[in-house]
């Protein structure tokens, strides 16, 4: 099913300019992710039902069931949708990989301080919604590999460890930065004190496990 709606004007209706135009499936699906990010922000998590996403995204109800079925749903997409913000900004911010391991650790912290806390809160607010979902822990461990993953392949090139070894290391440092993380959207301390230390933990973890 697509209706008339426009993206930018979801939280307020269609504008005249775009009225005439059918969103895809797939930009309805953007278009219903977005407005969801706008009611966590301005409303909070507790206000997220796919009844008032529908309302607030001016659309009806069997549109957004049809998109994500359950209220978990919507949320586990929400998560899944936000951490790939999250990855592609780390990606692009790592994306040259001529630097020594000084280097290395600070744009590697820095980037990924920076991008989870650009997301003002909305990734740690949707897990948190999630709580005690036996499928958010799935999703969770599923983003916590992808991490990993992105860890070592920007580690190995200034490690000697065997691939194992890497390996585990970066899951401690991923729970290290989401920990970091948090303390910096929960304002525990500022971004730059944020990046300071985790840049410290990675080059620290490397030497000891080294």
């Amino acid at each position: 099913m697509q209706e008339v709606d426009d993206v930018k004007g979801a939280a307020h209706g269609p504008s005249p300019r775009t009225a005439s135009r059918r969103l895809s499936k797939e930009e309805r699906r953007r278009q219903l992710l977005d407005t969801a990010l706008l009611i966590i922000r301005e409303e909070g998590a507790d206000r997220l039902t796919l009844g008032h996403l529908a309302a607030r995204a001016g659309v009806s109800k069997p549109v957004a069931y049809d998109h994500f079925g359950t209220r978990s749903g919507l949320l586990i997409e929400l998560y899944r949708w936000i951490d790939t913000e999250r990855v592609d900004a780390f990606r692009e911010a790592m994306a040259d990989d001529r630097r020594d391991l000084r280097e290395t650790s600070e744009v590697l912290a820095d980037a990924y301080i920076k991008c989870a806390a650009d997301t003002k809160g909305e990734f740690h607010a949707v897990g948190a919604a999630l709580a005690g979902s036996e499928d958010k822990a799935t999703v969770f461990q599923e983003l916590v590999e992808n991490c990993v993953r992105m860890f070592v392949a920007v580690l190995r090139p200034h490690s000697s460890l065997p691939a194992a070894d890497l390996e585990r290391l970066c899951v401690g440092l991923v729970g290290a930065g989401e920990a970091m993380s948090a303390a910096v959207v929960r304002g525990r301390c500022g971004e730059a004190e944020a990046v300071e230390t985790f840049a410290a933990l990675i080059r620290g973890g490397l030497h000891a496990a080294g």
